[in-house]
């Protein structure tokens, strides 16, 4: 029996799994004990890969939508038709008017390959869906720290005496870390949640604060306005190692202690007893994930958590960090290596020195460069519904179902005058819609790279081979980019390691080097987190940033961020006098489930009917029995009916709506925070009505 070690293409974590393969057909499915991340444990999820494998019932070949139904066509046929019209739509309305969007779960050279093709050659908009999840956090590294640099190792969770969880579920959004915190051995361990609701996490804490919906942000300044008052702060780390301190001292000083409970919703005692927990702790580690990403305020506030790390000197320390949890399996690898915010490596578009280093490395005319980066996947959806986009090819990825507001990407739909899906299942809710499916193969059966929420490179290997006649998404990706004629453009870019090797190349020098990487080093099964330069030797499995005490911005310092607090743009009323929060249901879910509801524990254990969290009080109030169906409306135009489920877990105003379901993302709303343009899930008004 052949033992083949592959990564996990679901969550941030990007576990390793032990795939044991006898005469072509997985036998048994086992985490990796020698993997840093998971260490010999996995969620459901993992153990359930091999369920991924597409079905004879899949179709080989690309369908096309017909005046008659839906037909499969030759691949060579699909190539040439969609070539030809992206070729067509660009001669007739300009290089701007067509659009991708990738995935955080596709490989980190088809990210690359994919950037190659549609910014480079066809000079198209390419946005991927990490920006529903990761654009907050990314822009308030680049902000604070200077580059796009998370700094955490995750055995940091075992080190910590201090863990902050806020905006952030990792029980049931990331059952590994949570692993990670459980075996935290230090006496000292204190669990800290601070949550709109008590989440399964909070209900595991050794400490719960419940506030008031998108009142983090006054927390976090009232919090280092007092910390400030009482010198509680490490005025050597912040004199030596930050900038721009002084003027964020007067901005929080409006910020007092004595409005904490009108604005944050927790007591005096609750916020002294919150603030005192933060000082007495020797190793303080803040976490942040969605809660915090998806808001109007969203950069800001990620960096009220960044500015409390760091004036407390915790960052840089064993247990430490203002620490960002990612989404996806590779959301790092498509922030530095898609091509699309920013140049290959996390450059800038309008660095002509930095054009001229990465079309060295890859051996372009740096002029094949896009000038700017990609317009944000809102514009995007935008220009389509206003007529300036005409084609959209979404590569592994639902965006009927997981784009805010959700009715507005089926308007979208409706304008294209090309629509292109590429995915392994052709029944999702956006392939159904598409003028051309094209289907790809599953994780476990290609070759490549993903970069997981710590930094850590690992290897995804072919557990099985591809049935004949299949391709994988960079197959698919390439033969594109030859029927588009690149011809010589694509030399070199042949396979996934040809790409992997050009995207070190790109990285020399840079905060995420990874010359020293290779798919040799990487089959060793351990992973490889960046920098990780040439010549250097990998002593230690586990790495932090900013042990040095060094940034990467001009300074070398680390900079104070802040801002006046936002104005709620929709703000609760009368009409709409709920909010709706939205997130992960359970453990066994995945997004829009297409890819978990072949698991059959997952689809015994969930709901196949959408259902929303009341609070007690509140179905009492409207006479809302537990099970009843009810119709949720939002303030966005839109309803939606679900199954009331009554619990203690959340306050009597607000409602919790899991996302895996598509009217939850039928109510939320089209605003975004003003520098990431990540959307705002997490705050909808809404009201409620029976249904007799």
């Amino acid at each position: 029996m052949n033992k083949i070690q592959t990564t996990c293409n679901y969550c941030s974590l990007a576990c390793n799994m032990d795939f044991y393969v006898e005469n072509g057909s997985i036998k048994k499915v086992v985490p990796s004990e020698k993997y840093p991340v998971n260490k010999g444990f996995s969620c459901i999820k993992g153990l359930n890969l091999d369920k991924q494998l597409t079905s004879d019932d899949f179709p080989k070949n690309p369908i096309l939508k017909t005046s008659t139904g839906r037909e499969e066509i030759s691949w060579d046929s699909a190539y040439s038709l969609f070539s030809q019209k992206l070729k067509d739509i660009t001669e007739k309305y300009g290089k701007e008017s067509v659009a991708a969007i990738s995935t955080g779960q596709l490989a980190l050279e088809e990210m690359a390959l994919v950037g190659h093709v549609f910014r480079n050659y066809v000079g198209g908009q390419l946005d991927g869906n990490t920006r529903l999840c990761m654009a907050t956090s990314v822009v308030a590294h680049k902000q604070s720290f200077g580059f796009d640099a998370p700094p955490y190792t995750l055995n940091d969770f075992e080190l910590s005496d201090t863990i902050i969880f806020t905006g952030a579920n990792p029980v049931v959004a990331h059952p590994i870390i949570w692993d990670r915190v459980r075996k935290n051995k230090n006496k000292n361990k204190k669990v800290i949640v601070i949550d709109i609701r008590k989440s399964e996490t909070a209900m595991n804490a050794d400490y719960f604060f419940c506030i008031k919906p998108k009142s983090d942000l006054v927390l976090y300044y009232t919090i280092a306005n007092y910390l400030i008052e009482k010198n509680w702060i490490d005025n050597s780390y912040i004199e030596n190692f930050s900038e721009n301190f002084e003027d964020f001292k007067k901005h929080v000083s409006k910020f007092s202690i004595d409005d904490i409970e009108e604005t944050v919703g927790i007591t005096k005692d609750q916020f002294i007893t919150l603030a005192t927990l933060i000082h007495e702790g020797d190793a303080v580690s803040f976490w942040w994930t969605m809660g915090i990403n998806q808001s109007y305020q969203a950069v800001r506030t990620a960096q009220g958590i960044i500015n409390l790390a760091v004036m407390t000197g915790n960052i840089g320390r064993p247990g430490t960090g203002a620490n960002s949890i990612t989404g996806q399996c590779n959301a790092m690898g498509s922030r530095l290596f898609s091509n699309t915010t920013g140049l290959y490596g996390g450059g800038e578009y309008a660095d002509e020195a930095k054009r001229k280093v990465v079309g060295e490395a890859l051996g372009l005319d740096p002029a094949i460069f896009p000038t700017k980066p990609t317009l944000p996947y809102n514009v995007i959806i935008e220009k389509i519904i206003s007529g300036e986009i005409k084609a959209l090819w979404i590569l592994c990825t639902n965006p009927r179902h997981s784009w805010t507001n959700n009715y507005e990407f089926k308007k979208a739909i409706e304008k294209l005058e090309l629509f292109v899906v590429q995915d392994l299942y052709p029944n999702t809710d956006s392939s159904e819609l598409a003028d051309l499916f094209l289907p790809v193969v599953s994780g476990i059966q290609k070759e490549g790279t993903l970069i997981n929420t710590e930094r850590r490179i690992s290897k995804l290997n072919p557990v099985l081979p591809k049935p004949e006649g299949r391709f994988t998404d960079f197959e698919v990706i390439y033969n594109l980019g030859k029927a588009l004629g690149m011809g010589d453009l694509l030399n070199g870019w042949e396979t996934p390691e040809l790409v992997f090797n050009k995207m070190k190349a790109v990285t020399k020098g840079t905060p995420c080097d990874i010359t020293g990487v290779s798919y040799k080093l990487l089959e060793e099964g351990y992973g490889v987190q960046w920098p990780f330069r040439e010549g250097e030797v990998l002593v230690d499995h586990e790495r932090r940033l900013y042990e040095n005490n060094e940034y990467y911005t001009p300074s070398k310092k680390v900079k104070f961020m802040f801002e006046d607090i936002a104005e709620n743009p929709v703000p609760t009323n009368a009409e709409f006098p709920y909010v709706l929060n939205t997130g992960r249901g359970t453990v066994g879910q995945w997004h829009t489930q297409t890819r978990t509801r072949e698991i059959t524990y997952v689809n015994d254990s969930t709901s196949n009917k959408s259902y929303i969290y009341i609070s007690k009080s509140l179905g009492e109030k409207l006479g809302i029995e537990n099970g009843e169906e009810i119709l949720v409306h939002s303030i966005n135009g839109r309803s939606s009916k679900f199954y009331a489920l009554l619990t203690e877990n959340l306050p009597h105003d607000v409602l919790y709506a899991p996302i895996h379901y598509i009217e939850t993302n039928n109510l939320t709303l089209s605003i975004y925070d003003p520098y990431s343009k990540e959307p705002s899930y997490k705050y909808a008004p809404v009201s409620i009505e029976k249904i007799n």
